[in-house]
C-alpha cells in the first residue's frame, strides 16, 4: 500500500505539490472546505466493477459515474458494482476516503472523466483521508496514465 510519504515523494518528482490538512477531507465537500473551493473543483477517485473487472473513475465531486456511460467507454459490459471497503484497498492499495489516482497499480484502468475540463485546476486526494493535490485535467491524464472520457451524466 503506498503511503501518503509516497505519494507526495512521486508527485515532488512531477513537480507537483501535495496539500495537507488538520481536518479530515474524505469526501468532496468536507475537502473542498478544507482546500477553500467547491465540491466540483473536487476531483473524487472511485473503483467501480464493470463485468467482473476493476475500473477507477476520477470525476469533478459534483456529478455521479452512469453505468452505461462507463460501460460504453470502456467496452465493458456485465453489471457496473461499488465494492466493498476491503475489495478497494486489495485493488487500489487506498482506503476508501484516501483513493487516489496516483501510484495505483499499472494494470488498473483509469478513466478520467470530461467533467472536470470546467475547471482551470481540480484537488485530486493523495492517499489519505488529510490531503489534496492541485492539479490540471492535462497533468492528471499524464501522470496516471488515465484515458479521458465521458463517464457522468
Amino acid at each position: 500500500m503506498p503511503t501518503i510519504e509516497d505519494v507526495k515523494k512521486f508527485l515532488a518528482g512531477e513537480g507537483i505539490t501535495c496539500l495537507e490538512f488538520e481536518e479530515d477531507t474524505p469526501t468532496a465537500e468536507t475537502a473542498a472546505q478544507a482546500v477553500g473551493c467547491t465540491p466540483a473543483e473536487i476531483a473524487k477517485t472511485v473503483l467501480f466493477i464493470v463485468g467482473g473487472e476493476p475500473v477507477v473513475v476520477v470525476t469533478s465531486g459534483d456529478v455521479k459515474v452512469k453505468g452505461s456511460l462507463l460501460k460504453a467507454e470502456t467496452g465493458l459490459t456485465g453489471k457496473v458494482l461499488l465494492p466493498a471497503a476491503d475489495e478497494v484497498f486489495r485493488v487500489t492499495g487506498y482506503r476508501p476516503g484516501g483513493v487516489c489516482p496516483f501510484l495505483l497499480p499499472r494494470a488498473l484502468r483509469v478513466v478520467i472523466d470530461s467533467s472536470m475540463r470546467r475547471f482551470e485546476k481540480v484537488y485530486a486526494a493523495a492517499g489519505n483521508d488529510h490531503s489534496a493535490v492541485p492539479i490540471t485535467v492535462d497533468r492528471l491524464l499524464a501522470v496516471t496514465g488515465g484515458v479521458e472520457g465521458v463517464v457522468c451524466a
